[in-house]
């Protein structure tokens, strides 16, 4: 890399954890993406751009979420989809000590390319890792295995409280890809982790697979 022996520099993950020789074998596994700086809460320079590739079930969009919301009785499955993602929301807002801000903006205009739902909430913000494992399919927020770090990790169920304050408003629980795919063709998701510095988008479109 042209590095002068008297200059130092860290190797860290794209969520700033430095890579050490203690814990190389944890964190740098099978197309890890890694950042060479000089501090590890440098500024980056430019944008970085990194392509996920996983295998999905063919259900993952051809069927998003169909079968649970047709199958609502009769009723008008929007609310439910939407319900979904402001679950999400209600989950990233459950630690927040001061006010729990979810705004649901419907778009109609060409600012996002195309008429769009939007969901922003002003919770603890999704790593990078976390924006990558959204895309795996069917896996429960409440039980994941291994070090799988979930868009929902450190979530606790609050006290009981009224059922609009938890994360358990989903009618179906059939997950934020159903309802976007339900409602739309595409989802962009923008998050900033509360300590981090990066800003991390994630783009799943229906084009893409």
């Amino acid at each position: 890399f042209g590095i002068a022996s008297d200059e130092n520099f860290v190797i860290t993950t794209t969520n700033r954890k430095e890579i050490t020789e203690d814990n190389f074998s944890e964190l740098v596994q099978g197309g890890v993406t890694l950042y060479l700086l000089q501090t590890v809460d440098q500024t980056l320079l430019s944008a970085t751009k990194e392509r996920i590739d996983f295998l999905p079930h063919y259900d993952t969009l051809v069927k998003s979420g169909m079968y649970e919301y047709y199958a609502s009785e009769g009723q008008n499955p929007l609310p439910f989809a939407l319900a979904e993602l402001i679950d999400n929301s209600l989950s990233a807002t459950s630690r927040n000590t001061g006010i729990r801000s979810i705004q649901i903006k419907l778009l109609f205009d060409d600012s996002q390319g195309k008429p769009a739902v939007a969901v922003i909430d002003n919770g603890r913000g999704m790593t990078s890792k976390q924006l990558n494992n959204w895309a795996v399919y069917r896996l429960s927020k409440f039980t994941r295995q291994g070090d799988f770090e979930s868009d929902h990790s450190g979530y606790v169920r609050p006290l009981p409280v009224p059922r609009s304050l938890n994360s358990d408003i989903s009618y179906f629980g059939v997950g934020g890809k159903q309802a976007v795919f339900f409602v739309g063709q595409s989802a962009r998701m923008i998050s900033k982790p509360a300590d981090s510095q990066d800003v991390h988008e994630f783009v799943l479109s229906k084009e893409d697979f």
